[in-house]
This record gives C-alpha cells, sequence and structure tokens, in this order.
C-alpha cells in the first residue's frame, strides 16, 4: 500500500516515517522523499495512529489526490535541486513531466492553482536556496555553482539570486546571520 507524505522533504524526514512505521508495527518497503510503501493495508486505526505521530514531527498523512499530485512535483523538484550532483541538461518541464507521467501543461495549471505559484518560480525559489547552503559551504566558487545549477553564467546567477534575496550572493557571503528557509518553506508565498 502507497501512502503519501506532505512536508517530507530531507533523509530525516525519512528516518522520522521509517521509526514511525515501525513502531506501529508496519513494514516498509520503499520509504522515498513523500512516499511510503508498506506490506499490506493500513487500518482506519493505525491510519489515525500514523497521523497523530507524523503531525507531532512537523509530517502529515494526506488523502486529497491534488494534495498527492503537488507533492509528488515537489518531491521531484527538491530531489533535482538539492540531492543531485548535477541538475538535469533537459528541459525542467520535459524532466518533471518524464517523472511524473503526465503533461507538462496539466501538471503546470494544477500546481499553479493549488499552490498560488509557478512551477518555474518554485524550482528558481529552491536554487536559490542551494545556492544559499553551497556559499555557507563555502567549497565552491560561483563560476562552479552557476555550472552545477545550469545557470547560463554567473552573471545570470548573480541577477537571479539579487532579484530572489536582495542581496549579492558576494554580501550574503559575508554575513554574519546567514538565513536559510527550511526546504518545506521554500517557495510558500
Amino acid at each position: 500500500m502507497k501512502l503519501y507524505i506532505k512536508y517530507m522533504v530531507s533523509l530525516r524526514c525519512k528516518m522520522v516515517v521509517k521509526d514511525a512505521l515501525e513502531n506501529l508495527g508496519l513494514q516498509c518497503v520503499i520509504v522515498d522523499l513523500g512516499l511510503v510503501e508498506i506490506i499490506g493495508d493500513l487500518s482506519p486505526d493505525l491510519r489515525d495512529k500514523l497521523k497523530v505521530i507524523l503531525l507531532k514531527a512537523g509530517l502529515e498523512l494526506m488523502d486529497d489526490k491534488k494534495a498527492v499530485l503537488i507533492e509528488k512535483i515537489k518531491n521531484i523538484i527538491v530531489e533535482m535541486v538539492h540531492y543531485t550532483d548535477e541538475l538535469p541538461k533537459v528541459n525542467y518541464s520535459d524532466y518533471i513531466s518524464e517523472k511524473m507521467g503526465m503533461e507538462y501543461t496539466h501538471i503546470a495549471k494544477i500546481f499553479s492553482e493549488v499552490k498560488g505559484i509557478t512551477i518555474e518560480h518554485f524550482i528558481i525559489a529552491h536554487k536559490i536556496e542551494r545556492v544559499k547552503e553551497l556559499l555557507l559551504y563555502d567549497e565552491l566558487n560561483l563560476t562552479q555553482i552557476s555550472y552545477m545549477l545550469n545557470y547560463s553564467s554567473v552573471s545570470h546567477l548573480s541577477q537571479q539570486f539579487k532579484k530572489v534575496t536582495g542581496l549579492t550572493p558576494s554580501f550574503f557571503k559575508q554575513l554574519k546571520d546567514k538565513k536559510r528557509i527550511a526546504l518545506e518553506n521554500v517557495g510558500i508565498v
């Protein structure tokens, strides 16, 4: 049985969910970002218990089909931007469409209706958050970061960074109190 979980955007979330399922005596086949597959069915009682445990951890068990679709899209983007060494060289719309097995126009329309933001802006928000993270690590220079995140140039990255944050990447790097956004809150309007 597949279960869809909202706000499950990190490895830590996966560990929390796996522990919750094991504590309820449920066997996991897959624990992925936003998706869990368990062996057998989930009784209404166990479902309620799981919901409570997940809510305490800031996660949410989803039932609504649109919400599940949106979470899948968000998780594809989070995985693409934050958990790969290099972004795909194909069009993001083609990448997402292929991963979802659906027409991009349909996906984009539903995403915009529900989230109040376009997929493109959601991706940009996550890319900027990834740039912040990489700047904090201080292992790569802006040229390397722009290449890694498929920016056409350092100038393009810097312009987009300033548009989103109000700061230049170099000024952000100098700040003592660097503000990052939790992944589950990136792109929330």
